[in-house]
């Protein structure tokens, strides 16, 4: 197992990628040319080692309901592959649209999110926006749902 400087500098060497810090110690690697709204190719990196890269338009390894693989077991030459594969799919369009998440959303109106320390937002569709609100402080505003899911998950948060 590669730890997080080991994989931190597999990740540098794709000129492509863009870094990008967030909560928590994590690092996040975005690729700017995507043809898709899906830009980052590493979600969380994290200094444990743990992470995730994104694989949705791939076939062949074990994704979550997001498109996302764990890469805490992953060896240097695998990490590489991974993300070679991956930014090559995000760099071209099949005839076939963006696959969707193969678990349905609901329509939903309101949804309680929590993060460390049991904080809690609320992410509320008004006037066809989604709001995130901390009690009755507006934090964010989105256009679309999964922008603010994207952003939530981002921040650490997760729905109750």
């Amino acid at each position: 197992m590669l730890n997080f400087d080991q994989k931190l500098a597999v990740i540098t060497s794709f000129e492509e990628l863009q870094r990008n810090d967030v909560s928590l110690g994590r690092v996040n690697f975005q690729y700017e040319d995507s043809l898709y709204d899906r830009k980052n190719v590493v979600y969380h990196l994290h200094p444990n080692g743990n992470g995730y890269v994104y694989a949705g338009l791939l076939k062949g390894y074990p994704t979550d309901d997001k498109g996302l693989v764990n890469i805490r077991n992953f060896s240097e030459d695998s990490l590489r592959l991974l993300i070679r594969d991956a930014i090559d799919s995000l760099s071209r369009r099949e005839e076939a649209p963006e696959p969707k998440p193969s678990r349905k959303r609901k329509k939903v109106k309101e949804e309680e999110w929590y993060g460390l320390s049991d904080q809690k937002l609320t992410l509320k569709l008004e006037d066809e926006m989604w709001y995130i609100y901390s009690g009755l402080n507006l934090e964010m505003a989105f256009e679309t749902y999964e922008e603010a899911v994207e952003y939530m998950d981002e921040e650490g948060f997760a729905r109750s």
